[in-house]
């Protein structure tokens, strides 16, 4: 563990933090939702290192575009912070033609805070117990849907990821929400969705809904036992959501540094750790700018393809 002194200086000795202005995190989605509470935990780890009051604010709208733009617009002295997801950092400029703010251009990147998987759960009737027997039925001619939160949400997109890389031809059933899909598949009148693990946890164990797959890379802590996507023939698929810190472009470096050692810090409290993980987080390995940067790209030219050759538009 990196000494508390060593990632917490440079926080407190930066003139921005020395004034008594609040710290404002900005979760540019609706409260209640996996994003702000991870969001508050990690404000409130986030107050030690920076020497200052973290505050939550949601600024909802147009898949986190809003809040977003809020940020860019915003103070450049560190006091307005976003907790960015993959949406408003890399995907949504290709989901909103009108997109007002670009996200390598108007932001400074601090660090990526981890990943949280989807998981491919369909309900108990269906007759999959992997997905290469789910990817059989669709073969087969089955007539099959997946539901999503909507158009262009992640959900969706795994979906399209997923229909492409195995050749399926699933349909897609867009809703306003996690909710209304989950509550439609319980009921058996969609097959399968990609959502957070999180979602899908307390209906797989009552045995209501079957987790064929998890969408990262490596297996989720929560979901020991369910294979990822990618082992069971479909090497190299990833449909994981990422969280990263920015700040407004023109914030000064040292303003930027200091928020990035404060995280750091955050990160390597056991606590905070234990409780991340308890969300079905992996948590990143590299806490600086660069890291960021590249994930920024590398999602949206994985996703880029997706989006053009699915004419997904956000609604």
């Amino acid at each position: 563990m990196i000494p508390r002194r060593t990632l917490f200086g440079a926080a407190l000795a930066t003139p921005a933090f020395a004034q008594t202005k609040p710290v404002t995190l900005v979760v540019p989605f609706a409260p209640g939702g996996p994003t702000d509470l991870i969001a508050r935990r990690l404000a409130l780890a986030l107050h030690d290192g920076l020497g200052q009051t973290v505050l939550v604010e949601n600024r909802a709208g147009a898949g986190g575009n809003v809040g977003a733009e809020f940020v860019t617009r915003g103070p450049t002295d560190g006091s307005a912070i976003l907790f960015g997801t993959s949406g408003p950092l890399a995907i949504n400029k290709m989901l909103y033609p009108n997109q007002a703010y670009d996200p390598v251009r108007d932001f400074a990147p601090i660090t990526p805070i981890g990943r949280i998987p989807n998981v491919l759960a369909v309900n108990a009737a269906v007759p999959a117990r992997s997905v290469q027997e789910l990817i059989a039925l669709g073969k087969r001619g089955e007539r099959l849907s997946f539901g999503s939160s909507g158009n262009g949400a992640s959900s969706h997109l795994a979906g399209a990821l997923f229909n492409r890389m195995a050749g399926t031809s699933f349909e897609h059933i867009p809703y306003r929400g996690t909710g209304p899909a989950l509550n439609d598949l319980l009921a058996g009148h969609i097959a399968m969705v990609f959502t957070d693990v999180l979602t899908a946890l307390p209906h797989v164990r009552e045995g209501r809904l079957r987790a064929l797959g998890v969408t990262t890379e490596a297996r989720s802590a929560v979901l020991p036992d369910v294979p990822t996507v990618a082992e069971q023939g479909l090497p190299g698929y990833d449909a994981s959501v990422f969280f990263g810190l920015v700040v407004a472009a023109a914030t000064p470096a040292p303003v930027r540094e200091a928020i990035r050692a404060a995280t750091e810090g955050a990160l390597n409290q056991p606590e905070l750790r234990r409780w991340l993980e308890q969300q079905g987080m992996q948590i990143t390995p590299t806490v600086t700018p660069a890291a960021l940067s590249t994930l920024m790209a590398e999602e949206a030219a994985r996703w880029s393809v997706v989006i053009r050759e699915t004419g997904a538009r956000a609604d």
